[in-house]
């Protein structure tokens, strides 16, 4: 019988279908007898979801004054 602390530290690879059938049936066994352990797997399953679902960072481009400094130094140093 798989153990509570395998259960979290598999989860990831379970989700993303990475356990061999062995390893999947005694996964599926244990969340289906523990509570705590069925809640973990849902709780990481939404954050997934929901982290896939925002859109990608915007960065910043550098500000003018970042680039003025960037362009008096390359001025300077081509003296």
């Amino acid at each position: 019988m798989m153990k509570c602390n395998e259960v979290m530290r598999l989860a990831s690879a379970f989700l993303e279908h990475r356990l061999r059938l062995r390893k999947r049936l005694a996964f599926v066994m244990h969340i289906a007898m523990c509570r705590g352990c069925r809640a973990y797997v849902e709780q990481l399953r939404l954050t997934i979801l929901g982290l896939r679902a925002l859109k990608a960072p915007v960065r910043p481009g550098p500000s003018d004054e970042i680039l003025q400094r960037f362009r008096d130094h390359a001025r300077n140093r081509d003296r």
